[in-house]
């Protein structure tokens, strides 16, 4: 039964040897841990100098609370994804990978700079430089983890009481089809409800987002949670970063 398997998959996950598994893949935990700290390090950096700047973007949570919490909340759902040999953290053979797949993030990045120029979006949309060098690597985390290894763990738990039904690829497929239309619809929804842009800018956007995403998912899939995370570095690099600060001289 459907049921049962679910309960199954739990059971076996909650008594597994979870010290067995840090041990034997040390390097791993290390990588997610390290960056779980550094992260919350940004954060209580930027917290401390403005207080102003994550209340934008994740609203009244308090930030020392946040993302301590969703910190905490990767490295086990990552465990998750590791134990069951769906998803790794890091592998140093795909270190290579990390810098490419970062660059390729970058030149996604530059749709959206040509979207910008065409449509122009609001002078305040990013973090002012230099506070954007500590918020995006930080908020980049963040939100790998709430839109990319949240839901994918969810779907995947889920879905392996169907995979006596469809088969785990397909799950797979799936979760990760479905997980790449999340952070678009999340990005694009408030600007549909504003009628400030135009309707093909929207869907065009919401395009665009959704093959970024499904980028990194592959990325996720074939590589490491680093590299994924990478890309996104990259294609925050030129968006929010680069281009934040020049388009303020350009277009305003």
């Amino acid at each position: 039964m459907p049921g049962a398997n679910l309960k199954g998959f739990l059971r076996r996950f909650t008594m597994s040897r979870i010290g067995e598994q840090v041990c034997r893949e040390r390097s791993q935990y290390q990588v997610i841990v390290g960056l779980s700290i550094g992260v919350v390090g940004l954060a209580t950096v930027l917290q401390s100098s403005d207080p102003l700047i994550f209340p934008r973007f994740i609203g009244r949570t308090h930030p020392l609370i946040a993302v301590p919490l969703v910190s905490a909340l990767g490295i086990v759902l990552l465990s998750l994804l590791l134990g069951r040999g769906w998803f790794n953290i890091y592998k140093p053979e795909h270190l290579k990978w990390l810098w490419r797949c970062s660059a390729l993030g970058a030149l996604f990045a530059v749709v959206t700079v040509a979207l910008d120029l065409k449509v122009v979006f609001p002078a305040d949309i990013n973090v002012a430089f230099p506070a954007a060098l500590l918020f995006y690597p930080a908020i980049g985390f963040v939100v790998e983890i709430v839109f990319h290894v949240l839901p994918l763990s969810v779907l995947l738990v889920a879905g392996t009481a169907m995979t006596q039904t469809i088969g785990p690829r397909r799950v797979m497929v799936m979760a990760i089809a479905i997980v790449s239309l999340l952070e678009p619809v999340f990005q694009t929804m408030p600007m549909a409800a504003s009628h400030h842009y135009p309707i093909w800018a929207v869907v065009f956007l919401g395009m665009h987002l959704s093959a970024f995403n499904g980028f990194q998912l592959l990325i996720f899939r074939r590589y490491d949670f680093l590299t994924m995370y990478a890309a996104r570095l990259g294609y925050y690099l030129v968006w929010h970063i680069v281009w934040g600060q020049l388009r303020l001289q350009i277009l305003f």
